[in-house]
């Protein structure tokens, strides 16, 4: 059952198709570069699509029909089904450049260590091109924690507050969240969502952008309600 015109024209609305054009037939052929500026259309375009799910007050998961079976008459169901197929398509295409970022990284890296000490001026792996006394590998096993959001404020007395976050700290991890999968920190807002009462290791830098004026913590942060202010956190992250 379709909702009549007229109840629908402040809807928002969004095309049949992706803007980001879909992912490219072979990503392996791409430059570092390439490949994060395809991952940022990704993000946005999901980032749309989310906020016209929100418009109509559902998510990925909320039922399209009522109780009885038939189709709820309040909302555009055939659009929102459209989003839903079109969020599902572009997370996968995200999860594919995610796996071929990643790989690119770790490349990276192994030619660093395969390198004699300052014997090689550069190196370069997808289009990635730094010098060898820039850059560390990181431990067997572990994601490059490169800082991705940046602590804007925190309300003293806050669940962020408490675990000492300071206006200013640069976020290299927030639980599973890093840089390369945050999706302009809507990852981070899912895991807080997904995680009150629950401890969230917090990995961050302080004093400084770069390594040597800077020392990096481990914190603790337990979201919760009813601390006396807004949200779960009682901090603003602004991405970087």
């Amino acid at each position: 059952m379709g909702i009549p015109m007229a109840n629908n024209l402040h809807a928002p609305t969004v095309s049949s198709g992706s803007t980001s054009g879909g992912i490219p037939r072979d990503l392996s052929k791409l430059s570092m570069a390439d490949l994060m500026k395809h991952k940022e259309r990704i993000e946005e375009e999901l980032s749309a699509l989310s906020s016209v799910l929100n418009s109509h007050g559902v998510n990925m998961g909320t039922s399209l029909t009522t109780f009885d079976g038939f189709p709820r008459d309040d909302i555009d169901v055939a659009q929102i089904r459209t989003i839903r197929a079109q969020i599902i398509r572009l997370r996968y295409d995200h999860k594919e450049v995610m796996t071929h970022i990643e790989k690119g990284i770790h490349a990276h890296f192994a030619g660093l260590q395969s390198s004699a000490a300052g014997s090689t001026p550069t190196s370069s792996t997808n289009g990635l091109a730094t010098e060898p006394s820039e850059i560390h590998p990181p431990a067997a096993g572990t994601s490059v924690l490169t800082p991705f959001a940046k602590v804007n404020s925190v309300v003293p007395g806050s669940p962020a507050g408490q675990a000492g976050l300071q206006a200013g700290d640069l976020i290299r991890s927030f639980g599973t969240v890093n840089w390369l999968n945050h999706e302009r920190l809507s990852k981070v807002a899912e895991l807080v969502q997904q995680n009150e009462g629950r401890p969230i290791t917090v990995k961050i830098s302080r004093g400084g952008v770069t390594p040597g004026n800077s020392a990096n913590l481990d914190l603790e942060l337990v979201p919760r309600r009813n601390w006396g202010g807004r949200g779960l956190l009682g901090c603003h992250l602004l991405p970087l």
